[in-house]
């Protein structure tokens, strides 16, 4: 059976292969101008996304509980990265939403699924 988070870990990596292939094309996609150094950081972003879900994808139980948990981790900071950059209005407003609804995302995912497996637990 396939779980929301595993989901998410072929999303991270779908996005990350695309990232790491074509990081203009991405970068336009978000509304980012895409630049030798967005691309340089694009292609960081897709190999550290295809890491972490291709990790959790391939890991056992435990493994897969702290891989949630440090995905959560960094899709909580990104997301309230992106909200900095829409309250600041430093940032193309169009690309800040996008980026940031997409990480907030994963983040809503993976804190429910962090606080039902809490609730559970004697």
């Amino acid at each position: 059976m396939t779980s929301s988070l595993d989901v998410l870990a072929w999303g991270r990596i779908g996005l990350g292969a695309a990232a790491l292939a074509a990081p203009g094309t991405t970068s336009r996609t978000f509304g980012i101008t895409p630049t030798p150094e967005v691309a340089y950081l694009t292609r960081i972003y897709g190999a550290r996304a295809i890491a972490l879900g291709a990790a959790y994808l391939l890991g056992g139980r435990a493994e897969r509980d702290r891989l949630h948990l440090l995905g959560l981790g960094i899709d909580v900071s990104d997301t309230v990265t992106g909200l900095g950059h829409l309250v600041r209005r430093d940032s193309s407003p169009r690309a800040m939403v996008l980026v940031t609804a997409l990480t907030g995302s994963y983040a809503a995912v993976g804190a429910v699924r962090a606080l039902g497996r809490h609730a559970r637990r004697p």
